[in-house]
């Protein structure tokens, strides 16, 4: 079933009752914050190159127009031809040109591309006929299961080993001697129904990590390969991405991977990094006779200039949404739209509308780790701020929320008013806390109304004993000092 981000505080409780995507949520926290952090620590460059990064990106952005056209123009020196759309519904309808008549006995492969997601590429060319396979394994698993990702590098994230291979089970049509539990006998028989695509496919989709404007060369970043096989073994080639993707130079482009894989998978460089340049020339003996780049705008050029330009710098290496306490408590399919996370949290208002996407800046608890661990300076908490801000600006949050903010204004600017009540607030709140993991945590699961709204989706810390200015005071600090 397919979700909106308007079912946001409805998804995240189903969430948070998911078992096997509690175990995954558990296993990134754990694991994915750890092996950045010792990609990084083991390179004292690293934060030099990320501010490199952030200005490459950023510089890009200021002249994008000039540096598309550059590109444009490689590429069709090169032999290939650059498609532009300004929406999803254009998008789709330009790829599904070129991938002509459906043929039954040829379909069309992909790679795992976040834009196609986006514009909802497969279901439109579905619609017209054509058979689409993805070749990615986690995207070839979730569109077996008709559903859609739950994180930027792991798609399948949310399903156990055992919920893959009932799937397989029921899709793939293979005599087996027993029921597929191991993951190995898994990866052998999607390699196997794959291949068959692979050899008679006449089309292959790609999306880009970048595009190189003096070059006019398309950059894919893989951990499987499967990209290599989808953009040179069919005749036709399509490159789906959007505009922002591009850079200058390739010199450029080795500063940004070298930041992408770190960030990502704490790697050096992902296993496969694949440049390439048009269509086959003669005397290769691989590639694609046509080569065709659709870049997609879908709101992204309404971005240039605001107030949200900076997240057109996101190269998509998903760090936030790692580091994220709200993503790895709730996992994507939460937010209801293809990006999840702190970097969806920014992006979704700005291509969907602040209207239908409210939730999403509210998101987060504004702790700035994305901002810490994001490879090009994305200021995620200012803009999600931003959001916020427009919100209360447009009258989008309820009426009872702006009363509440204006009332905690005005007795915030009383400070004996603001000790007094924030005193006996903390010691009620107290009262209706529970004993949490360890003997020093207490929570509080529900307060009454109107507080209530507040614990209906999310437990809240128990208020101190002592409030900090008391704290101070026991501790024999000056009023107005430090000592």
């Amino acid at each position: 079933m397919r979700t909106t981000s308007e079912q946001f505080p409805k998804l995240t409780v189903d969430a948070l009752a998911d078992k096997t995507l509690q175990r995954s949520l558990d296993g990134m926290r754990r694991v994915m914050p750890s092996i950045r952090h010792a990609a990084t620590a083991d390179c004292p460059e690293f934060a030099g190159w990320c501010d490199q990064a952030a200005n490459i990106r950023a510089n890009t952005l200021k002249n994008l127009s000039a540096y598309l056209e550059q590109f444009e123009a490689a590429v069709i020196a090169a032999g290939g031809k650059v498609h532009w759309a300004e929406t999803a519904a254009e998008a789709c309808e330009i790829v599904s040109g070129l991938c002509g008549e459906p043929n039954k006995d040829a379909g069309i492969i992909k790679s795992k591309s976040m834009v196609t997601e986006e514009i909802g590429l497969n279901a439109a060319l579905e619609g017209t006929g054509h058979s689409v396979t993805e070749t990615d394994l986690g995207e070839y698993i979730i569109q077996l299961r008709d559903e859609t990702p739950s994180h930027i590098l792991a798609p399948a994230l949310h399903v156990s080993l055992e919920e893959v291979g009932k799937t397989f089970e029921t899709h793939h049509e293979v005599k087996r001697a027993a029921p597929l539990t191991e993951a190995d006998d898994m990866l052998a028989e999607a390699r196997e129904v794959l291949r068959e695509k692979f050899l008679s496919a006449e089309v292959g989709i790609t999306g880009a990590n970048f595009l190189v404007a003096e070059t006019g060369g398309a950059v894919i970043v893989t951990n499987e390969g499967n990209a290599d096989l989808t953009m040179t073994l069919p005749d036709t080639h399509i490159v789906v991405t959007g505009i922002e993707k591009v850079v200058p130079t390739l010199d450029d482009v080795s500063m940004l991977l070298r930041v992408l894989a770190r960030s990502a998978i704490g790697e050096r460089l992902s296993n496969y990094t694949t440049f390439i340049h048009g269509p086959k020339q003669a005397g290769e003996v691989a590639g694609p006779k046509s080569f065709h780049v659709v870049l997609v705008d879908n709101g992204r050029s309404k971005l240039i200039g605001s107030e949200f330009e900076d997240i057109l710098r996101c190269i998509r290496c998903s760090a936030c949404l790692n580091h994220c306490p709200v993503y790895t408590a709730v996992g994507g399919h939460a937010y209801g739209s293809v990006y999840s996370g702190p970097m969806g949290s920014v992006f979704t208002p700005a291509f969907a509308g602040l209207g239908t996407t409210l939730h999403l800046p509210q998101a987060s608890t504004l702790c700035g780790r994305c901002a810490t661990v994001c490879p090009v300076r994305i200021p995620i908490p200012d803009l999600l701020r931003r959001w916020r801000r427009q919100a209360v600006d447009q009258s989008l949050t309820g009426s009872g929320e702006r009363r509440g903010l204006n009332i905690w204004a005005r007795i915030s600017r009383r400070p004996v008013l603001y000790g007094w009540l924030t005193s006996i607030g903390s010691r009620m709140i107290r009262s209706l806390s529970v004993p949490g993991a360890s003997s020093a945590e207490r929570w509080v699961k529900w307060l009454p109304f109107p507080l209530s709204a507040w614990t209906k989706h999310r437990d809240l810390p128990a208020p101190a004993r002592k409030s900090f200015q008391r704290q101070w005071r026991e501790r024999g600090f000056k009023k107005g000092t430090g000592r």
